[in-house]
């Protein structure tokens, strides 16, 4: 008999996103627009700076995807540009750089924080700008949750004034500083993918502060209409508007979201408690108390020579046969074939973690006998 499916990370509803949900059906707005879109975007203000600060403006889009690419458009990337890319990040970090004709620069980890390591990120700069192509933008991630180097990547954005996007499609909930990630960048996106910390089934936002910036990517995430009786179009748009009914599961989710983190950062400590005593497997952990990660992905690196010769494959394929998802940590994008042919910069701290990295099962909404499982499949891994 099969085993049910534990997830690595899975939706987790909190039972109100149906009230959205059925508001929109009862008052018929089932659309790109409507009441639930404008209380999300106003529920993520809310709770990124608290009522008090109005400084930055939230527009909900269809995806994260989406709201990186608007971030682009909106810095003025164009074919023949450059931009700066952290490596070690999934796909859709990179991929709106090509939709814009424009190149990636890939730049490796630092091993604190698996993050864009600060002195490749210089050093990139200064040999693009050698090269007369100064990059147009940075792209930060940070990385399943764990915020990035705040401080020193803002300062050599600033030093060489190169805008940063800042990419916490995965970081909701976690703060640098006691600050909210997703408003350290000049432009940041969200995720609400339905594997994130929360989720609107598919879905994202993109955050500025700069006055006029929202409008302007709704005009363009509306297929870029101009002000007139019948459709026209002065310039290329999209289709990049989330719906109200994903609005909808949106606001629902908001109001269990500190819960979500709460859950996960369990998730995170029942994997310490399990490791503590077992050599060659270090849980990734924030670098000091300036760091707090929602830990979306619990993830752990692995010395099969400090384990007897246990090895990453080992404890993933372990896993597997209990029916059990977990997964290597996310491929760094230079090493992908689509991208062989872009520069890269650095010194193969991304490959290491790549190669001995693994996300195990993160859920916030994972039980007592999912975690006895994945203990009990672990540790007869190591038992062998």
């Amino acid at each position: 008999m099969t085993k049910d499916k534990i997830w690595l990370s899975s939706p987790h509803m909190g039972g109100t996103e149906i009230k959205y949900i059925n508001d929109a059906f009862d008052n018929n707005w089932i659309a790109p627009l409507g009441p639930n879109v404008t209380g999300f975007e106003a529920d993520i203000k809310s709770y990124l700076l608290g009522q008090e600060d109005p400084s930055i403006e939230v527009a909900a889009l269809s995806s994260g995807t989406a709201a990186l690419h608007l971030a682009l458009i909106l810095l003025g990337v164009k074919q023949g540009d450059e931009v700066i890319c952290q490596s070690m990040t999934f796909a859709a970090s990179a991929n709106p750089i090509v939709y814009q004709g424009a190149t990636p620069v890939f730049v490796d980890s630092e091993s604190e924080t698996l993050n864009i390591c600060p002195v490749q990120l210089e050093e990139a700069i200064k040999e693009r700008i050698t090269k007369g192509k100064k990059p147009k933008a940075i792209i930060a991630v940070h990385l399943y949750g764990m915020p990035y180097k705040v401080d020193d990547i803002h300062k050599i954005s600033e030093k060489y004034e190169i805008p940063v996007i800042e990419d916490s499609a995965e970081a909701l909930g976690s703060h640098y500083k006691g600050k909210q990630c997703g408003t350290f960048g000049d432009l940041a996106i969200l995720s609400f993918n339905g594997n994130k910390i929360i989720t609107t089934s598919g879905g994202g936002a993109l955050v500025t502060r700069k006055p006029g910036l929202k409008k302007e990517a709704i005009f363009l995430a509306t297929q870029a209409r101009d002000e007139a009786p019948h459709y026209q179009h002065s310039q290329i748009g999209y289709n990049y508007r989330l719906s109200n009914i994903s609005a909808g599961i949106g606001r629902g989710q908001m109001e269990v979201l500190d819960k979500r983190v709460s859950g996960r950062r369990d998730m995170f400590q029942f994997y310490v408690n399990l490791f503590q005593n077992v050599n060659g497997v270090e849980v990734h952990s924030e670098p000091n108390d300036d760091y707090f990660s929602n830990h979306w992905l619990s993830i752990i690196s692995v010395d099969e020579n400090k384990t007897g010769g246990i090895s990453r494959e080992d404890i993933r394929k372990s896993l597997e046969l209990e029916n059990i998802e977990c997964r290597p940590l996310w491929k760094p994008m230079h090493m992908q074939p689509v991208f062989k042919e872009s520069p890269y910069y650095g010194t193969g701290i991304a490959e290491t973690f790549f190669k001995n990295g693994l996300c195990l099962p993160s859920g916030s909404n994972l039980t007592d006998d999912d975690r006895f499982r994945i203990k009990k499949a672990i540790l007869n891994c190591f038992n062998k």
